[in-house]
């Protein structure tokens, strides 16, 4: 029983309850902010779209070498929206947006308290 808490203890979320149709939702399983980002990867001589796959966090190509012209070389490009037609060579990446957050807290004065409409910035405190 040890063996399976510590398993799901280090499990990272892959966030598959996310739908593929929104560019941005919450993980209903970890709660974090994920964007959806599509890739398609094409073969850097000839153009022709490539099959491609997620192996180790990377895109890369199903087959070493392109069906067209045999080269080795690819490029990957990102779209915004995914048409019907390139469905099949996509790559759906789900990024975890991450906010960066001050740690400064501003407190203002109310202006009602005062006779002039002036908003006096207080004191900063840490």
């Amino acid at each position: 029983m040890m063996i399976m808490e510590y398993l799901k203890r280090n499990r990272v979320c892959q966030h598959d309850k996310v739908s593929p149709e929104v560019d941005f939702a919450y993980c209903p399983d970890c709660g974090e902010l994920i964007e959806n980002q599509w890739f398609i990867m094409r073969c850097a001589c000839c153009g022709v779209k490539v099959r491609a796959m997620i192996k180790n966090g990377e895109i890369v190509a199903q087959d070493k070498f392109c069906h067209n012209c045999g080269s080795s070389i690819y490029t990957i490009d990102r779209i915004d929206k995914i048409n019907f037609i390139d469905v099949n060579y996509a790559v759906l990446v789900k990024k975890v947006v991450t906010h960066e957050r001050p740690d400064i807290t501003q407190s203002w004065v109310d202006s009602t308290q005062r006779a002039n409409d002036i908003r006096l910035l207080l004191q900063q405190f840490q």
